[in-house]
């Protein structure tokens, strides 16, 4: 019981909500909070997969740790933008990137405008990489499965689904909500149905598939009013659907909140998905259209808007967690490409990386969006999106929840011990070390690495002394002094 009283407290904290909140109607965040509670850890967790630390769930005590959150950097030698405005003719901060599981191919659809130019239509623009970075030119305009407002997100649902006529999903909005199309290849859609799957009154939806649930996810947007914020505001929802035909009602996920939100904070949606372990990570698209980026030569209301990236994931695939901070912002530097908006809609593993493919606005929400909205390139190492660093000059201490695992014959750590050093133990359910895993009997960890390897003795020995382990209650206790933690994963084989 202490746990799940524990877990509950931790959640509201890192939420911003006092653990004595309470839903008195008039409050949105009490009322939130007590409608969409935190998903209840299992004691003992799980653990199966890596175990990333976004936030505090995995830890039941730390001491002389900061939480940081790990904010990728712009490379200058990614040649940026990599698909351009009016070279590629894109004009939306939406796009799917994949990579053919065959070829090798990456591929890249994304909303490419008309040729009159309206605001309100689009058409599917789609260019191909050998490496992601330079994408073979001249782009090729796809047939439209019907009419597009605006929307690129493209499944591949890969080569052994078991329809192969309907592999490759499209979703975008057209008049009121969510449309399907399918395809063999990617390359030629037709309709699922002629009709909206999912209603809603914004012009932005994201669809992707969720392999913990095993079931399509849809994020929407809905643009309305409410007590809690002044003037209608973009609001995003989600939907659970196994068909893509029949859709549950859909439910928040992210709404302004006055208690950490300032000015005119709204959402553009969650996109950008990763399934690590048992987590689902995505991408918040944050708008600040009462900011801009610079004062422009003479007040143009369209100059205002400024965009930029936070992170969100969620435990159990219905509750989302938004981080209040920045997580990829805005160039600083006057001018530049992607000086008014970063925002972040897809994310792809690419070997110990991730390829972050963002879109840049040069200035505010709405200026120039036929020559100055194009799609961009950072990098960051696998699972780094937050850091559980130790405090300077002090031995910090983690300890995790009550963990069961499955056939444990290695750990690793993503971890950075360059510059001092990492320790690891293992406790069982009562709270003793296990004879053998203790601090003193393993080496110290002094490196950079996101699988760096927990070795009591020898490889062979540690293995030998996890293996009894198998379907008991364990915990981890890590001891850090100049390092940072990531994420660790118990394996099968050392």
């Amino acid at each position: 019981m202490k746990y799940l009283l524990k877990s509950i407290v931790l959640c509201m904290a890192f939420l911003g909500i006092p653990s004595g909140a309470a839903c008195r109607g008039q409050s949105f965040n009490a009322a939130f909070a007590a409608a969409n509670p935190s998903p209840v850890r299992e004691i003992p967790h799980p653990c199966q997969g890596v175990q990333i630390l976004l936030d505090d769930y995995l830890i039941e005590e730390s001491d002389n740790l900061v939480r940081q959150v790990n904010r990728p950097r712009r490379d200058g030698d990614i040649p940026n933008p990599l698909v351009r405005a009016e070279e590629d003719r894109c004009f939306q901060p939406f796009f799917s990137v994949l990579r053919d599981a065959v070829t090798g191919r990456f591929r890249i659809w994304y909303g490419r405008s008309c040729d009159d130019q309206r605001t309100d239509r689009s058409h599917i623009g789609y260019l191909e990489s050998p490496d992601g970075i330079h994408w073979i030119r001249p782009h090729v305009v796809l047939d439209d499965p019907a009419t597009i407002q605006f929307g690129s997100e493209v499944l591949d649902e890969g080569p052994n689904f078991v329809d192969p006529e309907q592999r490759y999903k499209y979703g975008w909005w057209f008049e009121g909500g969510l449309r399907i199309a399918v395809s063999s290849d990617g390359l030629h859609f037709k309709p699922l149905v002629d009709r909206v799957v999912l209603e809603h009154n914004h012009d932005i939806n994201n669809l992707s598939w969720d392999p913990l649930r095993k079931r399509y996810a849809a994020i929407i947007s809905r643009y309305t009013t409410d007590p809690e914020w002044e003037g209608r505001r973009r609001v995003t929802q989600q939907s659970f659907s196994e068909d893509l035909l029949g859709w549950e009602e859909p439910w928040y996920v992210l709404r302004p909140d006055k208690q950490k939100d300032e000015g005119v904070t709204q959402f553009y949606g969650i996109s950008g998905f990763l399934t690590r372990g048992p987590l689902r990570i995505g991408m918040v698209k944050i708008l600040r259209d009462d900011l801009k980026a610079d004062a422009p030569p003479l007040i143009d209301p369209k100059a205002y808007g400024i965009g930029y990236t936070a992170l969100a994931w969620t435990h159990d695939g219905r509750h989302w967690w938004r981080d209040p901070e920045v997580f990829f912002d805005r160039n600083p530097e006057p001018q530049t490409w992607d000086r008014a908006h970063a925002w972040i809609d897809e994310q792809l593993i690419v070997g110990d990386q991730v390829y972050l493919y963002y879109a840049g606005y040069r200035q505010g929400h709405k200026m120039n969006r036929f020559r100055e909205r194009q799609i961009g390139l950072v990098k960051m190492p696998l699972d780094r999106y937050v850091a559980r660093r130790a405090l300077a000059g002090k031995t910090a201490r983690l300890l995790t929840i009550p963990l069961a695992v499955r056939r444990p014959r290695g750990l690793v750590v993503n971890a950075d011990a360059s510059g001092g050093t990492i320790r690891v133990q293992v406790r069982d359910a009562q709270d003793t070390v296990v004879a053998g895993l203790g601090f003193d009997d393993g080496a110290e960890i002094r490196a950079d690495g996101i699988r760096l390897p927990v070795v009591w003795k020898n490889p062979q020995e540690t293995q030998r002394k996890l293996a009894p382990l198998e379907a008991k209650v364990i915990k981890l206790e890590f001891e850090l002094t100049d390092a940072a933690l990531f994420a660790f994963e118990f394996t099968d084989a050392n």
